[in-house]
């Protein structure tokens, strides 16, 4: 096989070829990462939208589960008015389980709704005064379990949630410290006053770690349980909830 100039040029064709697709291959891959700064901005402007869709997916998922939300919040007020089914609201292709006609309550049932409405059993969600406490949400102050309940004709005016010493206690909600002193029948004391009128008190703790005039948040530490005054006979947390003046029974709102 001898050497020509055509087999020269022919390999010099095939080599060079080579060279440019390689290099036009590693221009549009490896080298651009390395020298294209466009490269990097169209990486970040691929994933920004992605993102983007997320969250437009995220957005949409959360509208939907607060309509389904507040059509449950209002079936369960009894309003069945322009009543929308949940099954719609959540996007689902099930067949809902009650129709709108069969939601309209039957004589017997708003008989059994108007009684049950004026009897002491009667959810306090149905008073409208109330509303705006509903509306709140309120931190547990303490996790414990309650040895003595709410008991106007007692006179007991709140809950006695038992728990272990030197627990700390966590404020219900955002509010400003009114009350914050020794007393002899509950020992240390501290009141928070909160929007609307409403105030929660603490009661028989070891030590307070508010003072009076701070504004405290919710779920933030007030102070430690503990067994101070002369109406106690362990550690634990006298609880009270008053609204306009008057006591309400705080597991009505309150979780312990």
């Amino acid at each position: 096989m001898g050497f020509t100039y055509s087999k020269v040029i022919l390999f010099s064709v095939i080599l060079f070829t080579g060279l440019f697709t390689m290099s036009l291959f590693m221009s549009k891959t490896i080298l651009a990462k390395w020298f294209d700064p466009k490269h990097e901005q169209m990486v970040l402007n691929r994933q920004l939208l992605e993102l983007a869709l997320k969250v437009d997916s995220l957005g949409l998922e959360v509208e939907r589960k607060d309509q389904f939300i507040a059509n449950f919040q209002r079936v369960l007020s009894g309003d069945t008015s322009n009543f929308e089914d949940p099954a719609k609201t959540l996007g689902s292709d099930q067949q809902p389980v009650a129709k709108p006609t069969d939601l309209k309550a039957t004589p017997t049932d708003s008989v059994f709704r108007k009684d049950f409405e004026q009897s002491d059993m009667s959810l306090i969600a149905l008073n409208s005064k109330y509303k705006e406490l509903q509306e709140t949400f309120f931190y547990s102050p303490i996790t414990g379990f309650i040895s003595d309940q709410y008991d106007v004709k007692k006179g007991h005016l709140g809950v006695d949630v038992v728990a272990k010493a030197n627990e700390p206690i966590k404020c219900i909600a955002d509010g400003t410290v009114v009350f914050s002193s020794w007393t002899q029948d509950s020992g240390y004391v501290i009141m928070v006053q909160h929007r609307g009128n409403l105030i929660s008190t603490y009661k028989h703790n070891a030590q307070l770690l508010k003072k009076v005039g701070t504004f405290v948040n919710g779920g933030e530490i007030i102070s430690i349980v503990g067994n101070s005054g002369e109406l106690t006979n362990g550690p634990h947390l006298h609880f009270e909830l008053w609204y306009n003046g008057n006591s309400l029974n705080p597991e009505e709102f309150v979780t312990f």
